[in-house]
């Protein structure tokens, strides 16, 4: 188990204005979409590669972890998927820029909501500097971790562990989590330069030093590296805060999936066995899929949702009153969401927009 994580100072910065309230923004189901295909094709190679990408995949025992301190499993609750973006600083991390600061934390979120027997899905994206009050946990080695409150949500990774992360998430939205998912960052940047690359699109220059990342307005071709930058970016857009990179990663999900489509993955055994060992060897999920028959079972599991009906809402955050740097959930808004997924009701707009948006 990793040190505790120590904070950066930097955080949300106040902008002098209100932003106006983002728009909804749609991305495809990039990572199960991606994953599916991959681990489908994975299968039907020779035993031996097969066998080598299923022991790539690390496990994860949520259940046993969090044990019975959690939501009700509800009728309604369709499918639900804690998916994780790491920037552990230790192994092949460590070569990244991904700033002088150690430990491990999670630095992306999602919690995907895919509806019973639905043909649409929503993910909310969590903010990283999102104070929250941490559950009572157990770590790998057993030690109980006591609750605390106004703590950085992406610091609960590092300091207790994944199952701490679940636990967490469940106990703000009152919703169980059936899977969990994460890929970490030498593994992004590995199955970006599998692929030979992402083409993005950017309608001003960004020029952020933290990140490493120096892009002129346009059109660029990203490298593994390049592609780590521009998602992790924060510096060099809006408030130079989380909530404008979240707009990035977006943009990065949805210029990710239309790579994948583009390319004949299924048509060339090779180049899909490269990226599914990229994938897979970066990859860490529930005990439940932790290997390629269960995650092809769950990619066929979605086969009736439909990704352009897919979309990404922010969790409703408004600006900490004690410290601006850091945000809160916004109330009444992110009640509304939790319950709108809860029962798989409409969202509704109030909710769909946050007080703090970053730009």
């Amino acid at each position: 188990m990793t040190n505790p994580a120590v904070e950066s100072p930097r955080g949300p910065h106040r902008p002098d204005q209100e932003g106006t309230p983002r728009r909804r923004r749609r991305t495809g189901r990039w990572i199960l979409l991606s994953l599916a295909v991959l681990v489908a094709a994975g299968a039907g190679s020779a035993y031996w590669l097969y066998s080598g990408l299923d022991n790539n995949i690390k496990g994860v025992d949520i259940d046993q972890a969090i044990g019975d301190d959690r939501p009700e499993r509800l009728p309604t609750s369709g499918q639900n998927v804690l998916i994780l973006g790491s920037d552990s600083r230790a192994g092949a991390n460590a070569a990244l820029n991904t700033g002088d600061v150690s430990g491990a934390r999670s630095d992306t979120a999602l919690m995907m909501h895919i509806p019973e027997g639905g043909t649409q899905a929503v993910a909310i994206s969590i903010p990283r500097d999102t104070l929250v009050t941490r559950p009572e946990c157990t770590k790998s080695d057993g030690t109980a971790v006591a609750p605390a409150k106004r703590v950085m949500f992406n610091s609960i990774y590092g300091q207790v562990g994944p199952a701490c992360v679940v636990k967490t998430v469940e106990q703000m939205s009152g919703i169980r989590m059936d899977h969990y998912m994460e890929i970490d960052f030498s593994g992004f940047q590995g199955l970006v330069d599998a692929m030979g690359g992402v083409t993005v699109t950017v309608d001003k220059d960004i020029h952020d030093k933290s990140s490493g990342l120096d892009l002129t307005a346009g059109t660029h071709r990203l490298d593994g590296t390049r592609s780590l930058q521009f998602v992790r970016t924060r510096h060099g857009i809006g408030d130079r805060s989380d909530l404008g990179r979240i707009s990035l990663q977006q943009q990065f999900m949805l210029d990710l999936l239309s790579e994948i489509k583009k390319q004949d993955l299924l048509g060339s055994p090779t180049k899909t066995y490269k990226i599914a060992d990229s994938l897979t060897a970066a990859l860490t999920t529930d005990s439940e899929l932790a290997s390629l028959t269960k995650l092809a079972e769950f990619g066929r599991s979605l086969n009736g949702v439909d990704p352009s009906g897919m979309e990404t809402i922010m969790l409703p955050v408004m600006y900490d009153k004690t410290d601006p740097h850091r945000v809160v959930a916004a109330e009444p808004q992110a009640t509304e969401l939790w319950k709108a997924l809860r029962t798989d009701s409409t969202i509704p707009e109030s909710a769909r927009n946050s007080p703090a948006t970053g730009g």
